[in-house]
């Protein structure tokens, strides 16, 4: 009896390890389909939007009393609309990792049709050529990554939103905190992991 009691020791053991490596085995491959559907669901935005970025948060207050710093925008970025003076742009200067969320302040049209155009910070004296690279006065269309319009996803939901106050808080502190950041994605990797349906 003392070597069947070994035997049954020796089999839950076993039984045991392999639920747990079956358990480890699920909870990767949710991990990876809740990645993956995230995935998804950005290309797709952008695929709708015609924005490579389709949702920016405000990271400074150049724009306040518009946008406040941590506001989430909805952009979209349709070739065929033209832009606008008092249109608000998201666009990206060579040089620079983060894209600048701006109004634009005079259009400049040559005779060919190029539209060029300069931007100002609602919050800001004085305009955008001192944040330009060197030597460039004007922004053209290939520069911008969309315009705060409002994506048609949620204008088929009936809403017509253009951005979302305060929600993209958490990623400023993620950005300013970097201990912030690492606890945040811990606890999120933990609670997929830990989860259980």
């Amino acid at each position: 009896t003392l070597t069947s009691d070994y035997n049954n020791d020796d089999e839950k053991m076993c039984i045991s390890i392999h639920s747990f490596h079956h358990y480890l085995y699920y909870q990767v491959l949710n991990f990876g389909m809740i990645v993956s559907s995230a995935l998804m669901i950005w290309k797709g935005l952008m695929v709708v939007t015609g924005s490579e970025s389709p949702i920016v948060v405000v990271l400074s207050g150049s724009m306040e009393p518009a946008f406040h710093r941590g506001d989430l925008l909805f952009l979209t970025n349709r070739v065929e609309d033209p832009i606008r003076v008092g249109e608000i742009v998201v666009f990206r200067i060579e040089g620079r990792e983060i894209p600048i969320v701006h109004r634009v302040l005079k259009i400049h049209e040559k005779a060919n049709g190029d539209i060029k155009f300069l931007t100002k910070g609602d919050n800001n004296a004085v305009d955008d050529r001192g944040l330009y690279k060197q030597g460039q006065h004007w922004l053209e269309k290939k520069d911008v990554v969309g315009r705060a319009r409002g994506s048609l996803l949620l204008t088929f939901c009936l809403f017509h939103l253009r951005f979302v106050p305060y929600i993209g808080i958490v990623t400023i502190l993620m950005n300013d905190y970097p201990k912030f950041k690492y606890a945040v994605l811990f606890l999120l990797g933990l609670f997929v992991l830990v989860h259980r349906e």
